[in-house]
């Protein structure tokens, strides 16, 4: 798929809808940026000139144009007709709210040809759901990227149950050709892939800090120092094929037993409230101040990282 002279419309300008603009640029595409609130969207391109210039002062800037150049692809609208004109892809990325989403999928669908591709940026709602509304949910798919998305390259594909498999092989393209990393879900479920597999880490992370097993800076350090150290490169089924001589079936004749008692003996689901709560969160306070200056701090602490590990990974054979 060539971009050049192609258009992608992105409604909503906040963190999100900036992020996909920032991805869709650097691919080479004209981007068009829609916000229903008069301003935001020129707002939101003036942010994007800051980050983009920062971006290249460290080297950092994706793709093969300047920041100059993938600036000069991004325009800002107030108007939903002008921004969906010549656009063969629609990235929706306003807030989590699914009256919002259906409301947004029913203007653009008025708006658009029936061979335009509609796409949703949402994180935990149903496909079936968004789009439920939608006159022809067959060219409808969730892009669901991770946050921050210029850094973190993954991005989930989840079908409605009638999108047509040409709209996700076009979709694959698409997010491979803007150097992301998408994946394919067959059907959908809740809470895709990505949740569900950090919703099941958080749980059995909660539990050991609220039964008194280890501290919250502990159990973080299990992640980042240990766990998370190979998941950065590979991940669990491939963790567990390199950690027997012989590979997965191996791994399972010698640990099947062990693993099955020991999820044998996980608890229920955590409330994620109460006196428990209190404690943890007071605990991480104390690592992290909860105001508006240490936590923005440190998110760009993470961001500065995770910077720095996409070179690594870009770099890796």
């Amino acid at each position: 798929m060539s971009s050049s002279g192609k258009t992608i419309t992105v409604i909503g300008s906040g963190l999100i809808g900036r992020s996909w603009a920032m991805v869709f640029a650097s691919g080479g595409y004209r981007v068009r940026i829609y916000d229903n609130q008069p301003g935001l969207a020129a707002k939101a391109v003036t942010e994007i000139r800051k980050q983009l210039g920062e971006l290249e002062e460290a080297s950092m800037l994706r793709g093969e144009l300047s920041s100059s150049d993938q600036l000069a692809l991004l325009s800002s609208h107030d108007d939903l007709k002008q921004a969906l004109e010549g656009a063969f892809f629609v990235q929706e990325s306003v807030f989590e709210d699914l009256a919002a989403k259906q409301s947004v999928f029913q203007a653009v669908e008025c708006l658009v040809g029936s061979e335009v591709i509609l796409s949703s940026s949402t994180s935990c709602l149903l496909p079936s759901n968004v789009f439920s509304a939608v006159q022809m949910p067959n060219r409808c798919i969730v892009s669901h990227p991770v946050n921050p998305p210029y850094y973190v390259k993954l991005v989930e594909l989840v079908p409605h149950p009638a999108t047509l498999g040409a709209v996700m092989d076009a979709t694959h393209t698409l997010m491979t050709q803007v150097g992301q990393c998408p994946v394919r879900l067959n059907k959908e479920i809740d809470g895709f892939a990505l949740n569900r597999v950090q919703y099941a880490i958080i749980a059995e992370s909660w539990r050991l800090v609220e039964e008194g097993v280890i501290s919250v800076r502990d159990i973080d350090l299990v992640m980042s120092e240990g766990l998370g150290m190979r998941y950065a490169f590979i991940g669990p089924m491939e963790t567990m094929h390199l950690n027997a001589p012989e590979g997965l079936g191996d791994y399972l004749r010698r640990y099947r037993t062990g693993m099955r008692r020991v999820l044998s003996s996980a608890g229920p689901v955590p409330q994620f409230s109460g006196e428990a709560a209190e404690r943890i969160t007071k605990e991480m306070s104390e690592l992290i101040p909860s105001q508006p200056g240490p936590l923005s701090a440190r998110r760009e602490r993470r961001d500065q990282l995770l910077m720095g590990l996409a070179h690594l990974k870009k770099e890796k054979p």
